[in-house]
């Protein structure tokens, strides 16, 4: 452990998938600490317990090492995914994943602790067969369109649905990924107010983010935009032109095969 080698400091997550909460436990979905309040000699590891599913934790002065416990209330998981996205300012410690008793690194050490500051957020994703599982499915349908039965899921399970026009398209390759900027005509849904109103113009938009690979590319006319956000951005699923989708949509629901009701009006 980098700690006990006088390296840098190091943040050991754990996590207990299924673990669920004991008894009368709070939800404490992210901390902030310093390691200043902490025994200069004392070579015990500090433990903290975060029982949500998505949080962010702020370590101010990094000193030794931290034990973070992910233990959040899913306990008819038996597999969950770790996302962990390290802040731009990232520094004095390194990150590791303990499992089976072993350190994995996955955040390269940072030689410059100057700052001395390591934060992160974090969001866990059920691997069984729930909705969390269909927002995984349309993650990886990003470069590739989306069949009628995927297009139709997309509207039910999605953390933003929203009919618009596509404003511009940049992209960024050094972090391989390209945004898309929609002039937003009506909001059906969203998780968080990603998609917001412009004081000036009236106009409601928001950036929509996608792979580089993907290759996007601006096209005219209205479609139909969803996906899911992950660390407060809005990444993209199913994008099918509106009329296309609006004429699946009818034919489904007179066969009464669509999955969930929606009002495209």
């Amino acid at each position: 452990m980098a700690a006990e080698r006088g390296l840098l400091p190091a943040l050991l997550l754990v996590l207990l998938a299924g673990g669920g909460q004991q008894p009368g436990a709070a939800d404490y979905c992210s901390w902030r600490g310093s390691g200043l309040s902490w025994e200069p000699r004392s070579r015990a590891v500090e433990q903290v317990h975060l029982r949500c599913t998505e949080g962010s934790l702020e370590w101010m002065y990094p000193a030794q090492a931290l034990r973070v416990v992910l233990e959040p209330n899913l306990s008819s998981a038996q597999h969950t995914t770790v996302c962990i996205k390290p802040a731009r300012d990232f520094q004095g410690a390194s990150i590791y994943v303990e499992h089976a008793g072993q350190l994995h690194l996955v955040a390269s050490p940072q030689r410059d602790i100057s700052r001395r500051t390591a934060s992160f957020q974090y969001e866990l994703l059920s691997n069984q067969s729930g909705p969390d599982f269909k927002k995984m499915a349309l993650v990886k349908a990003m470069c590739r369109p989306c069949d009628n039965v995927e297009l139709l899921m997309a509207i039910c399970s999605s953390d933003f649905v929203v009919k618009g026009s596509i404003r511009n398209v940049s992209h960024d390759s050094e972090n391989h990924m390209s945004q898309v900027d929609v002039n937003v005509q009506k909001v059906y849904r969203q998780k968080n107010r990603i998609f917001q109103q412009d004081e000036a113009s009236g106009e409601w938009r928001g950036p929509i983010r996608t792979l580089l690979q993907c290759k996007v590319k601006k096209g005219a006319g209205d479609f139909l935009f969803t996906g899911n956000e992950h660390f407060g951005e809005a990444w993209l699923g199913c994008a099918p032109r509106f009329k296309d989708f609006s004429f699946i949509y009818h034919a489904a629901r007179e066969r009464r095969a669509n999955p969930c009701e929606f009002q495209l009006n």
